[in-house]
């Protein structure tokens, strides 16, 4: 039974009653092909309602052309997506879920690469996307924008959705409305509290009367306390008071950042867990017909039932957490919290591919977006049960053990060290990565719970590998990190010239404690990435003085799609870590160094000791005596996404 009482507390919605309190969020998951939803599309939310997902809100369809942002965006203002998502919702119906639609137009922020039309608002301001202007509409434009939210509210409900969430948030088209910042006009739309609230009243309003009473609306707003010209909570609840007053919505879900401050919108590990959660209180103090919703960073089972036991809000959204793992709700009921794989707030597949325009996945969960090819989640027990054995307890070796043992398979994974989780254990060290030290021990307790014989401080060689005879032999065994100081600006030299000097370390031993650290550090971080800038931050923080150089046009430049770089290089600034971006490290002395900006003068530094955050070389020596192809690190050193994703995809061979 589950400990979890008020989240699996059932809740009438309008005319739909939701098995528990948790939603599959709205998120742009960015797998349309060709404006249209698919098989990816289907795979990936029917895994979240088989998982138990109370409500899932499919990510949103832009209501006009001025509104397009991505390249994954459906087809707007055409019925032929009906029959397309039809065969999701039916899907979804199928395992006890309910299903809406959010409906967006994000005003003065669309991107022209994928719309090819000029972005419609309520004043022509600029875009926070990008450097271009938006058009002001006229009143006959506002007129064909509410046409357009109404059609795409029909072909909603015709294409069997329960309901639809109209975007209200992060300063979209219904907000810009909203906002004396974005709002300076001077007609019935502007002006008033009255005349800015026009809009979303009469959108509402002209929709029920289109879908009927048996149809869900939800809101979706936010909070950005950070920014002036955002709306403070008071002002928020003033305005979700006046929808509630009028029963225009059904439920209201408030998140938090949005295009004035980007950071707090994906929360990332520098931010606080149920970091929603005082926002939807605030505005369940103001309703009384609209279910409230939190959302923003209510990352577990624990954080969302003490969300709802506490009367912040009615249901809660997690998003993260469910695409990390899909079987989260029914896990929990189930009391297996446990056994919930958790998510890392790291922002690498997820946000970070839509970033890129790509459709989304998840670092520790490869399924994610694959379902429709690997079967979602789960794992077809093998017909032919054999021995396994997994070379490397980094995690490209426990992932595979884990799922070659699952299947069925004997598994032993031998591992080198004292400890399990390779490079991503050193990763974990780093201030504010705790959660990755979470994740290797759910590793570790699902390779006990499925029996796999773990074997640690154990090396083997070639022809001990041979002798044990298993059946099938998986080559896990990482990386190793290159002091050698190579530079992609300097690439004449393999080594970094006076690299012979000494006092020269790697980030990997900053990490392990196994290096000696003068206190002054010159740091070469030739990444980009968490590897350099989270080694920098734990040295600054254990006393040491930090030179930060890097060739990249930013410091964390790499991470720049996870959203953590601005408050990563807002950490090191407070500390005092003295960055040097577009720089090379032309010459090491042992004792201090010759630094290039690019296109300026050389200059010198004094620092006790260099370390050095570069990309690593494969340990695939055995592969190699073995005649074997390895997985992970150990094919080639990259980050753990790829490392988690072959041995999911090799464990799944086997």
């Amino acid at each position: 039974m589950t400990q979890f009482k008020s989240l699996f507390t059932p809740l009438q919605l309008r005319h739909k009653t939701l098995r528990n309190r948790i939603v599959f969020g709205s998120h742009t998951a960015n797998m349309a092909q060709d404006g249209l939803p698919g098989e990816r599309h289907r795979g990936y939310y029917e895994e979240r309602a088989r998982g138990g997902a109370a409500m899932i809100v499919v990510e949103p369809v832009p209501v006009h052309a001025t509104g397009v942002l991505t390249r994954g965006n459906f087809r707007h203002g055409t019925d032929e997506i009906i029959p397309h998502f039809r065969k999701i919702t039916d899907a979804v119906h199928a395992h006890g879920a309910v299903i809406c639609h959010q409906l967006y137009h994000v005003g003065q922020h669309g991107d022209f690469d994928n719309s090819y039309a000029p972005s419609w608002s309520p004043s022509g301001l600029p875009s926070f996307h990008d450097s271009d202007g938006s058009h002001a509409m006229t009143e006959r434009e506002i007129e064909e924008v509410l046409e357009s939210y109404v059609q795409a509210a029909r072909r909603a409900k015709e294409s069997g959705f329960d309901g639809i969430e109209l975007f209200a948030a992060y300063n979209a088209l219904i907000d810009q409305f909203w906002l004396p910042f974005n709002n300076r006009r001077t007609d019935q739309w502007g002006g008033s509290f009255e005349n800015r609230m026009r809009f979303s009243r009469t959108l509402m309003e002209r929709i029920r009367k289109q879908v009927g009473d048996d149809f869900i609306i939800g809101l979706a707003v936010n909070m950005d306390p950070s920014t002036k010209v955002s709306q403070s909570i008071e002002e928020l609840q003033e305005i979700v008071s006046y929808h509630d007053r009028k029963e225009l919505m059904d439920y209201v879900t408030c998140g938090t950042g949005g295009y004035f401050n980007f950071a707090d919108l994906i929360p990332n590990v520098f931010s606080a867990d149920k970091l929603g959660a005082p926002h939807a209180e605030a505005l369940k103090q103001v309703v009384s017909f609209a279910k409230v919703q939190c959302e923003s960073h209510i990352r577990t089972p624990e954080n969302a039932d003490y969300v709802i036991s506490a009367g912040q809000a009615d249901t809660v959204s997690i998003v993260r957490g469910q695409i990390a793992d899909p079987h989260l709700a029914n896990k929990a009921k189930e009391g297996r919290s446990e056994d919930v794989r958790p998510c890392l707030s790291c922002n690498q597949m997820c946000w970070g591919r839509r970033y890129r325009d790509y459709w989304i996945s998840c670092l520790i969960n490869p399924s994610a977006g694959r379902e429709f090819e690997w079967g979602g989640d789960r794992f077809e027990a093998t017909k032919e049960p054999k021995s396994v054995l997994v070379i490397g307890g980094g995690v490209a070796g426990l992932e595979c053990a884990r799922v070659a043992a699952e299947r069925g398979h004997k598994v032993r994974l031998v591992e080198a060290g004292p400890k399990l989780g390779g490079q991503f254990r050193l990763a974990g060290n780093q201030p504010r990565r705790g959660q990755i030290l979470d994740y290797i021990d759910w590793l570790e307790r699902q390779l006990m719970k499925l029996q796999v014989q773990i074997d640690r401080n154990t090396y083997l060689e070639a022809d001990e590998v041979t002798a044990y005879g298993a059946d099938e032999v998986i080559v896990a065994t990482g990386s190793n990190p290159d002091g050698k100081g190579f530079q992609r600006a300097m690439p004449e030299f393999d080594a970094l010239p006076g690299i012979e000097n000494g006092n020269v370390t790697t980030a990997e031993e900053v990490m392990a404690k196994s290096a000696r650290v003068g206190k002054t550090v010159l740091f070469l971080d030739e990444t980009a990435n968490w590897k350099g800038s989270g080694t920098a931050l734990h040295l600054t923080q254990n006393g040491h003085k930090v030179i930060l150089v890097t060739q990249a046009a930013s410091v964390m430049f790499e991470m720049a799609r996870t959203n953590a770089d601005v408050k990563m290089r807002q950490h090191l600034r407070a500390l005092g870590v003295e960055m040097h971006t577009e720089t090379m490290v032309q010459h090491w002395m042992g004792s201090g160094a010759t630094l290039k900006s690019f296109g300026g003068e050389p200059f010198e530094i004094k620092a006790d000791t260099l370390v050095i955050a570069a990309t690593n070389t494969p340990e695939d020596s055995i592969a190699r005596e073995l005649g074997l192809d390895g997985i992970g690190d150990a094919v080639a050193a990259r980050n753990a996404a790829m490392a988690i994703y072959e041995g999911r995809k090799r464990g799944m061979a086997i």
